[in-house]
This record gives C-alpha cells, structure tokens and sequence, in this order.
C-alpha cells in the first residue's frame, strides 16, 4: 500500500531530476520508490528535445531507441514484482553509433552508406549491458567512420548527424571519434554512455566535455559487431560523469567473447570494478610524470602542476619522467597497421550486414562517397583510398610495422617506463582544451601521452582536472594490460581530491564569458 502510494505520488508529481545524476543515485531513487524508469527515461528524452533537438542544438544524438518506453515500462514491472534486478536496472545509456543493438535503430557509423544498416543483432557488449540491466535509450553522433575516411576530417562531423557541438561552448569542438557520447553525457542527457577508441576517440572527448573516460585494455571488451577500424587497436569503452559509474559500466562489459579471439583472457582478467574502488587513495602510489605540453595553453601547464602539488600532499610519490623518446618511425608505423587491418577489418564487417546494405566493401564505400555530394562536402577520403591500396594481413610490410608498433609502446614503452621507475602509473594532461572547430583548416587538436597506450593496447583513464577559460581538461592514468581495476581505483581517490568536474553552462563561445567579453572591449 505504502508503496503504491509512493508511486503514484511520483507519477503525479514534478519531472525527474535527471542532470548530473549518478547511476548510483537514479538507482537508489528508483529503489526507493521516489520515481519510476519511464519517469527517469523521459526525463532524458525531454532534455534530449529541449538540448539537442532544439535550443543549443548540440547534435549528439542520431537515433532514438523506438523501444526504450516499453524496455522501461518493463523494467518498473519487474522491479514492482520483486524481480532480482542488475547493477544497472533501468538505467538509460547511450551507445556509439558503431556498435550494433537489437532496437530496429541503423549502425550508421555516421555515414549515409550505411542508413538502412538495422542489424536485429546485440554486439555482445550490448548484451551484457542489458543482462546487467540497462536500457538502452538510443544512439550517439560520431566522427564518421570512427575519423579514419579523411587525413583533415572535422572531429564530430558525420554526414548522418551533422556536427556534434561541445557543450561547454557550442563553437568548439568535442572531439572524436566519441564526440556525439561525450557530448551527450556531459549534458546529462543519458546517465552514461558507450564510447569506442582506435587511437584517442574515447579519451580525448571525455577530456573536452569534463567526462571520466576509459579506453580498456584491448581484448577486454568485445569487438564483434562493432564497425571497425583496427582489430589491433579497436575497443569498447565506457564515458561517464564519475569514476564510479565507469566502473559500473565496466564491470558488465567485460569478460571473452569466442567470435572475439583477442578476448580470449577476459574472463581471467576481469574483476569487479567497483568493489576495487573501496578504500582507494593516493598515499604511497607511485606516479610517473610526463609533462607533454606541446601546443597546450599555459594556463593548463599551471593547472597541471597545481593538481600535481595536491596529489603530493596527498601522499602520492611522484617521479619526474623524462625518458619518454617517441620514435619518429612510429606514427608511420601505426598508419600502416590501420591502413591494413581497416581494409580487412571493414570488409568483414560489411559482408555480415543485411543485404539492404548496398556498400558490401571498401571499395564499394569509396564509389558511394564519391557519388554523394553531402559526404565529400567539408573533407574528402584519401585515407579510405590509401587503405584499399593495401596488400592484406600477409603483407611483410605490415607484419613488420605491427611488430615495431607494439615493441615501440609495450616492451620498449609503456612496460619498460613502468619498470625503470617502480611507477604504478604514469600520468599526464590527457589533451588540450576544445579548439574552435574550423571547417577550413580541419583539426586543431594538442594532444597529451594517450597514443603510446593506443598502440600498444593498454588502458588509459581521463579524470576531470579542472577547466581552463571554462573549457575542461583532463588528467590521465596509464598502465600495462589489464591493469584497469588499479587505474580505476586512482581515479577514484584523484576525483574525490581535485573534484575538477563542472556541469556544462551550454556557452556559445568562451568569448561571450562575461569576464572575456569584457577584456576584448577597450578599457573606458
């Protein structure tokens, strides 16, 4: 009785909360009666209407899970009949538009190639989010083609959904490839989200729109049914506004997949990621520093040795390291790996489509691109062509870049920096802050030490570290493979210490702030 008074107060009652709340938070109050999932479902949908759809016009969504009322519908009933529910039950998240979901929504990878691309299949990371209770609300813009069609692309751009834009100001960019999940979370218009990362696509937009951004170690998260750049380089990932919720995420995505041969150590390499945060702390952790601030603004340089400082005081051990040499041959090392693997990669994903899939190959999507205006209308796709010039897995040329890639950032990178120094991770700014976005010259990205644990497939956590002129930036965490249980739990104690998220104020420029707009005027 009591109960369903509480409900129907509920119903009756005033819209959900949703912004900035935690997932621990939206299920302790669904727990408790104080709402329902399709209260907090629309919640989201309305701020989805009145954020994205209209208003600041953010653009980070490109498709609605026709279904998600129904799934929360269901969800409350179980929860009413006492059901045994998951970590997440009935909580919205959103899904990058690479990865496939049996919700009747396309997999576009923002590209109109691929616009009747409905799949009526579950990428097994969805299934697990699912059996673990999620409802999936819809999914993500993106950099079309995860930003591998083009050597000058625009982050956030697809031909399906537009230019995502940064909600912190709407003039700068979110970065990519996950710019449309970045977007979407930091504007709490899904409690959580699913990014993917080939090199820098789930960190680098978590770092620009204020999130908590994890890029696994690859082979922990399945790839299967996730539109591909690079089997070597390829992984899922979770985007969230907290620490904990990342670990929430990451607790029911991971674990082997058989059509998944890199997963094959999953199972004896995952753990839970949220009973490992208890009692997390700083004190006698070993950080090695990398100060990479080529192309950053001064002010994050000071921000980053000003969150150095407190991590001192907290008792963390911090080692200055200036051994990190990046040889030059590497980033031609790595292109030839993708260029490769995307080629093979993508053609296999294309034939597993339905035949309403017309583009079945690369060279199919070249010809597609090249007869469509709206596709080659800001950027062209050199990098595709290159790509469909490769000669396959058996290529020499190839077999001896992925050797030297791996050895670069693994045995003679990442492991032996660790080792050298007893380190239990390295940090460092994760990027700079959101640059304007330039249609004309393309990207203007600076980046921090995120592509060594790309290539080498290791994990990398960003962590809100402030904001810079109202922009965010962040902090990361990188360590060896399968490391993300000790990565999670320094996140945890760094946000707890530097609490260096801010909701976004939806801006149209940092030059309307105020305080700037007043320092470009004459003085009076």
């Amino acid at each position: 009785m009591i109960a369903a008074l509480m409900l129907a107060a509920v119903v009756a009652g005033a819209p959900y909360p949703a912004a900035e709340k935690s997932i621990a938070q939206i299920e302790a109050d669904l727990a408790a009666g104080r709402t329902t999932c399709v209260a907090v479902v629309q919640a989201y949908l309305d701020r989805i209407r009145d954020l994205d759809r209209q208003g600041p016009a953010l653009h980070s969504i490109i498709a609605l899970n026709p279904h998600v009322m129904a799934d929360a519908r269901a969800a409350d009933a179980a929860r009413a009949r006492g059901e045994h529910l998951g970590p997440l039950a009935g909580v919205p998240i959103i899904l990058k538009d690479n990865i496939d979901s049996d919700d009747d929504t396309a997999t576009t990878a923002g590209s109109l190639a691929l616009r009747d691309n409905v799949t009526h299949r579950d990428a097994p990371l969805v299934r697990r989010l699912t059996d673990a209770g999620a409802l999936i609300l819809g999914k993500a813009n993106l950099s079309e083609w995860a930003n591998i069609r083009s050597d000058h692309s625009i982050s956030g751009w697809s031909a399906v959904g537009g230019l995502v834009r940064n909600p912190y100001a709407l003039d700068r960019n979110a970065c990519g490839s996950s710019a449309g999940t970045g977007a979407a979370v930091a504007a709490s218009l899904v409690a959580a989200g699913v990014g993917t990362e080939t090199n820098g696509s789930i960190t680098c937009p978590s770092s620009l729109t204020g999130l908590v951004g994890l890029k696994p170690t690859v082979g922990l998260v399945s790839r299967t049914y996730v539109v591909p750049i690079s089997h070597t380089q390829d992984t899922a990932g979770p985007m969230t506004r907290s620490v904990a919720d990342a670990a929430l995420l990451l607790t029911a995505m991971a674990g082997s997949d058989p059509k998944d041969p890199a997963t094959a150590e999953a199972d004896r390499h995952r753990t839970d990621y949220v009973a490992a945060l208890a009692g997390a702390s700083l004190k006698g952790k070993r950080l090695g520093v990398v100060r990479v601030t080529d192309g950053m603004p001064p002010a994050e340089t000071a921000l980053f040795e000003t969150t150095l400082k407190k991590l001192a005081e907290a008792g963390a051990v911090l080692v200055d390291v200036t051994d990190v040499h990046r040889d030059p041959s590497l980033g031609d090392a790595e292109l030839t790996v993708l260029l490769t693997e995307l080629k093979v990669d993508l053609n296999a994903y294309l034939a597993s489509t339905s035949p309403s899939v017309k583009t079945r190959t690369l060279q199919d999507v070249i010809a597609f691109n090249a007869a469509t205006p709206r596709e080659l209308a800001i950027f062209g796709q050199e990098t595709f062509e290159a790509a469909e010039q490769t000669k396959g897995l058996d290529d020499p040329a190839y077999l001896a870049a992925r050797e030297k890639a791996l050895r670069l950032t693994r045995q003679e990178g990442i492991d032996a920096i660790l080792a050298k120094h007893d380190l239990d991770a390295i940090v460092a700014p994760s990027f700079g802050p959101a640059w304007r976005t330039d249609v004309v010259t393309g990207d203007h990205d600076a980046g921090g030490v995120g592509s060594y644990a790309a290539i080498a497939g290791y994990p990398h956590l960003t962590v809100p570290m402030g904001q810079v002129m109202g922009l965010p930036v962040g902090f990361s965490f990188i360590g060896p493979a399968w490391s993300e249980a000790k990565l999670l739990a320094l996140g945890a104690a760094f946000e707890a210490l530097v609490q260096g998220r801010r909701a976004p104020t939806f801006a149209p420029s940092v030059e309307s702030r105020d305080d700037v707009a007043a320092a470009l005027e004459p003085s009076k």
